[in-house]
């Protein structure tokens, strides 16, 4: 399958572990740094083509070192990169992440040219001749929120393309004019934060209220707790997998890429949520956005180790007297 990925991306800037800052000039010896491919499109688009198929990615970046280190490091990993556009005005979006040792990330950001990206930038064509679209950080990329790109998007859907949609940040006031989007999308998947942000209450009451808003369904991921799910047909919880997490860097967008690739193998919602846990599984075992994913079937084999540790228990409990 084809997919375009259009909106976000980041250069990111690694390190592990990292238990706190070093007062004045003093310095601390780490394990590992890494410099990857990251952002609601970029690192979606890595993990997409990890998982099998074709990958179109859409959006603006610098003209500068980090710009050509992006467009390397992406190609390097199979994603079709001629349709980024490059600003001599702008900087690369790029990201300092010192990683904790239990796998949280406080960040250090630059937005860059992320900001500056419009209609202008698309190529139309690709993006009707894709099998999906999705749009990683609408919320950032606020040029896009306009009438003919949302004629574009309903005459994709039109025509058969899954539209899929994530956000990048958690301020109130991008993520308010991100709402325009929903009629215009299939499935929308934000993290609990964004999506209680979105839309008041409870996380179930957040997400019905999205749905209401326009999706046709409404994924929200909730970290260690799993994801849920709701669509016209109801609410699902769908577990995570349990796995010893480096680093939780890039797992929305893995859990994405994996949703999607559900999706277009014909599953039904609910199974492409367990393609997404196992995704963003795979990446929270690494260090970076792509880390941790090889392939498509190695990755759904966490499903099925994770349903024989199940059936073990259950004959475990069975022979407890």
């Amino acid at each position: 399958m084809t997919v375009v990925t259009l909106g976000v991306h980041i250069v990111d800037i690694l390190t592990r572990p990292v238990e706190s800052i070093p007062a004045g000039q003093d310095t601390i010896l780490v394990d590992e740094i890494r410099l990857t491919a990251a952002g609601a499109a970029a690192g979606t688009a890595v993990d997409l083509v990890k998982l099998g198929h074709e990958v179109i990615t859409m959006g603006a970046i610098g003209d500068d070192e980090l710009g050509d280190f992006l467009l390397m490091v992406m190609a390097k990993r199979g994603v079709d990169v001629s349709r980024l556009r490059r600003r001599t005005a702008d900087r690369t979006s790029a990201s300092i992440l010192p990683i904790r040792p239990d796998g949280g990330r406080p960040s250090f950001h630059v937005p860059g040219a992320n900001l500056s990206v419009t209609m202008a930038d698309l190529d139309l064509d690709a993006l009707r001749a894709a099998d999906a679209v999705h749009l990683g950080g609408v919320d950032v990329t606020f040029g896009l929120g306009e009438p003919a790109f949302f004629d574009l998007l309903d005459s994709l859907r039109a025509g058969g393309t899954l539209v899929t949609m994530d956000f990048l940040s958690e301020m109130p006031d991008l993520l308010g004019m991100a709402k325009a989007f929903l009629p215009h999308v299939d499935y929308v998947l934000p993290n609990e934060s964004q999506a209680v942000l979105l839309a008041e209450g409870s996380v179930e009451e957040a997400a019905a209220a999205l749905l209401e808003a326009g999706a046709k369904g409404v994924v929200v991921t909730l970290g260690a707790e799993g994801s849920l799910v709701v669509t016209g047909d109801g609410a699902t919880r769908v577990p995570a997998l349990k796995v010893e997490v480096s680093d939780t860097t890039g797992c929305g967008d893995a859990y994405c890429a994996g949703f999607i690739t559900g999706l277009l193998d014909g599953r039904d919602v609910v199974t492409a949520a367990r393609w997404g846990t196992a995704a963003a599984a795979r990446v929270a075992t690494g260090l970076g956005s792509d880390a941790g994913i090889v392939d498509l079937p190695s990755t759904l084999a966490l499903l099925d180790e994770d349903e024989d540790e199940g059936d073990d228990k259950d004959d475990d409990e069975r022979d407890t007297p």
